[in-house]
């Protein structure tokens, strides 16, 4: 009955299992029987008929019954790579009916029963991944049934549902192990659930483990029993609090931990927290556990509500599709996120990890303990726990700078996204499992967070920490919408109507430019419009939305006549025409968005722009570091959309010799690497590059080449410095990376690596400078054999770019294969290849001609293969380009979860071409000296 090998033991053990987990004897018969049950008895069918109609297709499960608790019972076989399972459903029926609809998506199914009731046949509806039970007597309202189903399932070649992984130890032996990937529809994959958010249930999850390697097993909760079965044994855990499905987990390892204990200070109990990972990388792990329990401390005060588990395990994963994954009580990490040494780890990546692990443990409160009821809503879980990262990385490491460094990573990169009519709204109606593994992303997460971090600025911190805390009090092991959310701040927060204010930012995709000019001798008028990137987008009709694209927006400012610490603030509202100030008549100029907490760009006509820009020149800290991160990003961002002269950016940039702090210097390396890419292949290059090297010459001589250990900002500074330094050819830069390239390659001793900050600067540019085979093939020989998977990164990094076409294209055939570069890591050694000028033409090719071949390997389903058609194509600027690119989508119109990554595809092509159009000759004539004034295209 039971394939791969499971055989007679199995059956035997599965029943022994019924036991431990509180069943009598009967009940142990009722398993038995089932795996006598003939299957000429069971009848399969397998529902396609959808595909062939346009029918508009209903995903969701039916209202009729809810799950309450399942039973699960959980083998993988790591020799075989497959796995099989058993488990026990008690559902309550809210109302007659005569079918139980769950989902399952490729499972093989061996037997489906319900306990005291005849089953008269089952189905599998493979579109919308159903199972649907028949029953032949109609079940009533308001009893309580069991549903029990034996299945069996693969887990190679796949990164989610339960799922086979493996790496190689110092030895060279290699181990596997089963993990599992739920979020957001993939727990169907490792057994039949009812896979909707809402639907919370208690589990009891027992798992089997070989007994031989120091193989264990872990879960979601803490182990109850372990029962001894010859080679395997099996691992039965407490029994879940209420969760949705996709937080489900187990892993089956050898990993090794280190334990702590995280102090509740009365709020709830101690409880422990285990770092795990493989054996030889143990030692990895203290950063992330020593960072991981201060971080979950402060979350516990700030939120002042207990963590209910008795344990919070942390495990890194040889092999993750993403960074993280929250699942309550077993957070899993790709060993990027987790695992540090600073043999290998820089200072990103050490801010990375922290990061990372303060967004999963944030989720263990919003998402695990309060989950949104429908993905609709997914931000109420993923913007929450952007928003919260900054708060508890700054709360250990006040010193990093992060709730600047909000500003610089989460909100200008949206602001990018969010400017193009390929955007969405936050809170989004999705349906099919391809909508909602789209709908993670940088509009879920950042623009989420942002928003979030505005409305904090308007109520205050000590109203929104008391609505926070409310919400996750009233809600606790439930399910909310928006609404409920903002119920509990305006609870706090009556000054004026919160909702409404926060419906103009969660249901209509894209925010506001505010355009300032001076009325009078003592005032400023402000107007609000849609920000679009592109000019033509302005001519696309859109459909309408109920606020008309205009928002209620939590206006600061600050005036130079005033002191530097006086903020003002007021609102404006969606349905105003305009908003005036009122100003001395000695104001020479006003700046709005302090410290750019609000999600909205701001542009001055000529003279205010020209009164900041003078300000900025003789006195650049009357600004602070975010105000001057803010003038820079919005100025480059209004004159990349032909909303202002490139000449304000430009002249802005003229202050940047005096400027040594790190946020605004990302900023302005972003604004210049920008302008390397779009004026490439003009006659202005040269003057460009020119003048932006003369920009970066006191900042670059000062931060040099030498990392200081207990430096953060100023490592971060000297990288970003560095990193452009390079891009703009400085040719002590070019010389210093290829010295220390070549001295590492041909001894690539300890002593001549280069230092972890230092790394990716030095293999990316030193293989550029010294780009030939030899050393190329050298290159990938380290990469090959290098086990620490943020070294590896590095390396994966320099190796794209080599001058060589014929390189590259290996490079991207090598990548395929899973041996030499991982499943996980594919998509962004494709986009590396991509972002060298030379492998473009070889990856737009590649996509294109194995494009059926890339599909059957990922998947339609997979976010991060729907995303690369935008990524690989961001650099196009010609009409041959945007007509290819079309064109392939003809050829192939089928995108499932990339449907807006192809828009934003030709929207970014189309914007190259007419920044080319709008900009080469304003910056040809600044950079040639001529005396035009600055201009705006909105001087109101």
């Amino acid at each position: 009955m039971f394939s791969n090998g499971y055989g007679l033991s199995v059956f035997l053990l599965f029943a022994v299992m019924v036991l431990h987990v509180g069943a009598d004897l009967r009940d142990v018969r009722e398993k038995i029987d089932i795996y006598e049950t003939p299957k000429d008895t069971q009848i399969y069918r397998s529902s396609r008929a959808r595909r062939e109609t346009k029918e508009e297709i209903d995903y969701r499960l039916p209202k009729t019954v809810k799950p309450s608790s399942y039973e699960l019972y959980l083998h993988p076989n790591l020799e075989a790579d497959t796995f099989m399972g058993q488990e026990k459903i008690r559902i309550n029926v809210l109302e007659t009916t005569n079918q139980i609809v769950l989902h399952s998506q490729d499972l093989v199914l061996t037997s489906v029963y319900v306990v005291n009731h005849e089953v008269e046949n089952y189905e599998l509806d493979e579109l919308r991944q159903l199972l649907i039970v028949n029953m032949k007597e109609p079940l009533a309202a308001n009893v309580v049934v069991t549903l029990g189903i034996v299945f069996e399932g693969k887990s190679l070649g796949k990164l989610e549902g339960l799922y086979s992984s493996s790496y190689l130890t110092p030895a060279g032996q290699r181990r596997k192990i089963a993990t599992t990937k739920f979020e957001p529809t993939y727990a169907r994959q490792a057994f039949p659930c009812f896979d909707e958010p809402a639907l919370k249930a208690t589990f009891t999850i027992s798992v089997v483990h070989p007994n031989s390697g120091s193989y264990t097993a872990l879960s979601n909760m803490n182990e109850e029993d372990s029962m001894n079965l010859g080679e395997e044994s099996m691992v039965t855990f407490a029994s879940s609090v209420p969760m949705s499905t996709y937080l489900a987990c187990i892993i089956v390892s050898d990993f090794d931990s280190q334990t702590g204990t995280v102090k509740a200070n009365g709020i709830g109990n101690d409880f422990t927290m285990r770092a795990f990972a493989t054996p030889h990388q143990l030692n990895k792990v203290k950063y992330a556990l020593d960072f991981g329990i201060a971080v979950t401390e402060y979350y516990i005060k700030y939120f002042n509500v207990e963590y209910p588990l008795p344990k919070l395990d942390m495990a890194a994963i040889p092999d993750f599709s993403s960074n993280a994954m929250e699942h309550w009580g077993l957070v899993t990490y790709r060993e990027t996120a987790l695992l540090y040494d600073e043999n290998y780890s820089s200072t990103l990546n050490k801010q990375s990890i922290a990061g990372v692990l303060a967004h999963e443990i944030t989720h263990q409160w919003f998402g695990n303990l309060v989950t949104m009821n429908w993905w609709n809503d997914l931000w109420l879980n993923e913007g929450f726990a952007r928003f919260m990262q900054y708060k508890g990385v700054h709360a250990v490491h006040p010193d990093w700078g992060m709730l600047e460094q909000f500003q610089i990573l989460a909100l200008q990169p949206v602001l990018v996204y969010d400017a193009k009519l390929s955007s969405h709204p936050i809170v989004q109606k999705v349906e099919s499992p391809d909508e909602i593994s789209a709908i993670f992303d940088t509009i879920s997460y950042e623009k989420a967070g942002s928003v979030l971090r505005m409305l904090e600025s308007l109520v205050g911190s000590e109203k929104f920490e008391a609505a926070v805390t409310s919400y996750l009090t009233k809600f606790k092991y439930a399910n909310t919408v928006t609404d409920d959310f903002l119920t509990e701040v305006a609870a706090q927060f009556s000054d004026l109507d919160v909702k409404l204010l926060m419906r103009t930012w969660t249901e209509q995709m894209g925010y506001p430019v505010l355009n300032v000019r001076r009325i009078g001798e003592n005032a400023f008028m402000i107007e609000q419009q849609r920000f679009l990137s592109n000019k033509d987008s302005y001519d696309v009709v859109v459909d309408p939305v109920e606020f008309g694209y205009k928002w209620t927006v939590p206006v600061t400012y600050i005036l130079d006549s005033s002191p530097a610490t006086e903020v003002n603030s007021l609102v404006f509202e969606y349905d105003e025409d305009t908003l005036g100030i009122a100003a001395p008549t000695s104001a020479k100029w006003i700046k709005l968005n302090v410290r750019q907490l609000g999600y909205y760009r701001v542009n001055y006509e000529s003279s205010i722009w020209q009164a900041l820009i003078q300000q900025l020149m003789t006195e650049p800290t009357r600004f602070n570091v975010a105000d001057r991160a803010h003038l820079l990003n919005d100025a480059f961002a209004l004159a990349d959309a032909s909303q202002l002269s490139y000449r304000v950016p430009l002249e802005m940039t003229a202050y940047l010799p005096n400027e040594r702090e790190f946020v605004p210097w990302y900023v302005a390396s972003s604004g210049l690497l920008s302008l390397i890419d779009q004026l490439m292949f003009t006659d202005t290059y040269v003057d460009y590059m020119s003048y932006a090297r003369t920009l970066l010459t006191n900042v670059y001589n000062q931060v040099g080449w030498t990392v200081e250990q207990d430096n953060h900002l100023g490592n971060r500074l000297r990288m970003s410095v560095l990193k452009l330094a390079c891009a703009l050819e400085f040719k002590d830069c070019l010389e210093q990376a290829e010295q220390r390239f070549t001295k590492w390659l041909n001894a690539p001793t300890a002593e001549n690596r280069p230092a972890p900050d230092l790394r990716e600067v030095v293999y990316y540019y030193g293989m550029k400078q010294a780009s030939n085979e030899k050393n190329w093939e050298a290159l990938l020989e380290l990469f090959k054999t290098e086990s620490d998977a943020s070294e590896k990164s590095k390396l994966m990094f320099g190796l794209s770019a080599v001058q060589d076409a014929q390189l590259l294209y290996r490079f991207l055939d090598l990548a395929s294969d899973e041996t030499i570069v991982r499943s996980q890591d594919y998509f962004t050694a494709v986009e590396n290849i991509a972002n060298n000028p030379v492998g473009m033409p070889i990856v737009w090719d590649y996509y294109r001609e194995n494009w059926p071949t890339l599909v059957a390997r990922f998947g339609l389903n997979n976010r991060s293969f729907g995303r690369l058609i935008a990524r690989i194509t961001s650099k196009f600027a010609s009409e041959q380009k945007l007509q290819e690119v079309e064109s392939f989508f003809v050829k192939y119109p089928e995108s499932g979860a990339g449907a807006s990554s192809r828009q934003e595809a030709i929207e970014t092509i189309k914007y190259n071409i007419n920044w080319l159009k709008a900009n080469r000759n304003d910056i040809a004539s600044w950079l040639g000296g001529s005396p035009s004034p600055m201009t705006s295209k909105y001087p109101l």
